[in-house]
């Protein structure tokens, strides 16, 4: 039995209890932190996490042996606190974004290399039917070559959303919408097409003037192929239609999922490809829907590598390429200039110190609140459908 503790009781700390309690003959919750010490009770109550040890510092628990640690706490913490813990002994599945920096990135995966346990950060969008089903069709190479792809990653987040006293910073949060929610598309964009060569970006922060960050952003990537890509991150967006498309030589197919095929007439004209179509419809269709799903699926990928030595789909270095393309996308939208990739180590922008001096600062933060009431929080879903 994997002895669990949960670092953060905030709202997203919710999806990682209920993942882990559809496995109650593999693992059990031991121990819940968090700076305010009476969420953590919350959540305890909530759950009937009867037993669990609650704690306001996390190093209380550094001692005690536990297996495996969900990282649910402000950005600013991932590294400091996923690699106390590696170096403890414990696993960690850290939430997005994996940390503030690259150098931070570089540290984890070093204390996980070192201490020879898993490190896997929260990309729980891949563990949907839809994308799992769309990288399989791709995978498959029906719709031929990846000429261009489209990433719509539309929230929408009211002013007060950046009240809360870590949120709308460059030195808690690390960024604004292109960091904390185009992430998983910006994940799953990099899962099916890989790293690009060439980024140049705008972002600007057009609703929300009680924060540093961006609210809006825009992307434009060249990859090794030639292919082109572009990325729109916001939380401006009424409605959160979300959108991924892939344009392929011989077909389009999309989340949520949509396919169009083109042949071509003798004057160069498209000409509708039912056949093709009908064939990526029916692989499509036979794919074998996910036994879990969302961050259930995840924990329970990180459950099994734990239990077989096996490897995890999402794992440090894959965590670190989703930072270095958002970090990417910050340079080019504050200094202007078309960003090669990789970053080097050299790069102003590899470290958090750099970053925050060379970034854009929309507005200053000059008021806060420590806590909202608690509330439900609403997630976007527009991939997951059809």
């Amino acid at each position: 039995m994997l002895k669990v503790a949960i670092i953060g009781a905030g709202a997203i700390s919710s999806a990682h209890i209920q993942g882990y309690l559809q496995f109650k003959e593999r693992c059990q919750i031991v121990a819940l932190c968090d700076l305010y010490p009476e969420k953590a009770e919350e959540k305890k109550q909530q759950f009937g996490l009867d037993g669990a040890k609650v704690v306001k510092d996390y190093k209380a628990l550094l001692q005690d042996g536990i297996d495996i640690v969900s990282v649910c706490m402000p950005p600013y913490f991932h590294a400091p606190v996923s690699i106390d813990f590696l170096n403890a002994g414990s696993h960690v599945l850290v939430e997005k974004p994996m940390a503030a920096s690259l150098e931070e990135c570089d540290a984890m995966i070093e204390a996980a290399e070192k201490n020879g346990k898993i490190l896997s950060v929260v990309a729980q969008n891949r563990f949907t039917n839809p994308l799992m089903k769309l990288k399989s069709v791709l995978d498959s190479e029906l719709a031929g070559r990846i000429l261009h792809a489209q990433v719509n990653s539309f929230w929408w987040r009211g002013h007060c959303y950046y009240d809360l006293w870590w949120r709308g910073t460059w030195e808690k949060e690390g960024g604004g919408c292109t960091l904390n929610h185009a992430v998983h598309h910006i994940d799953a964009l990099l899962w099916m097409m890989g790293r690009p060569t060439q980024v140049q970006a705008f972002m600007s922060n057009v609703a929300h003037d009680n924060a540093e960050v961006e609210d809006l952003s825009i992307a434009m990537l060249k990859f090794p192929n030639g292919a082109l890509g572009q990325i729109t991150s916001s939380v401006v967006h009424h409605g959160e239609e979300q959108l991924m498309i892939f344009q392929g030589q011989n077909a389009r197919v999309s989340a949520p999922w949509k396919v169009t095929a083109s042949t071509s007439l003798q004057n160069g004209f498209p000409k509708k490809d039912e056949e093709l179509e009908q064939q990526i419809e029916q692989l499509y269709s036979e794919l074998a829907d996910l036994q879990y799903t969302g961050h259930a699926a995840q924990i329970d990928n990180v459950l099994g590598a734990i239990e077989t030595g096996g490897p995890v789909l999402i794992d440090g270095v894959s965590g670190r390429s989703t930072l270095e393309l958002i970090t990417s996308i910050y340079k080019s939208a504050s200094t202007g200039e078309l960003v090669q990739l990789p970053l080097a180590k050299d790069d102003p922008f590899y470290t958090q110190a750099g970053l925050k001096q060379n970034v854009t600062h929309f507005y200053e933060k000059s008021s806060h609140v420590e806590n909202f009431a608690t509330q439900q929080i609403t997630i976007g879903t527009s991939l997951e459908t059809k």
